[in-house]
């Protein structure tokens, strides 16, 4: 059987946590910076969960190997 690919888009875009859940890097956070206030550049910081576990379960099978 062949492997299968993984989708190059969603594997930048997303990510898989030890135990299993789906996360994002958040957006906005990289266009003009200086501009932003300290407060929403503290709030862009890490990375967010994927809430929506239909979404999630098609993630997890366009990046079949993360």
């Amino acid at each position: 059987m062949p492997k299968q690919k993984t989708k190059r888009s969603a594997a930048k875009r997303f990510f898989l946590s030890k135990t299993g859940k789906v996360l994002h890097r958040k957006m906005n956070r990289s266009h003009q910076p200086r501009i932003m206030a300290h407060k929403r550049k503290r709030q862009l910081r890490g990375s967010g969960e994927l809430q929506n576990n239909a979404q999630a379960a098609t993630i997890r099978r366009l990046i079949p190997y993360k």
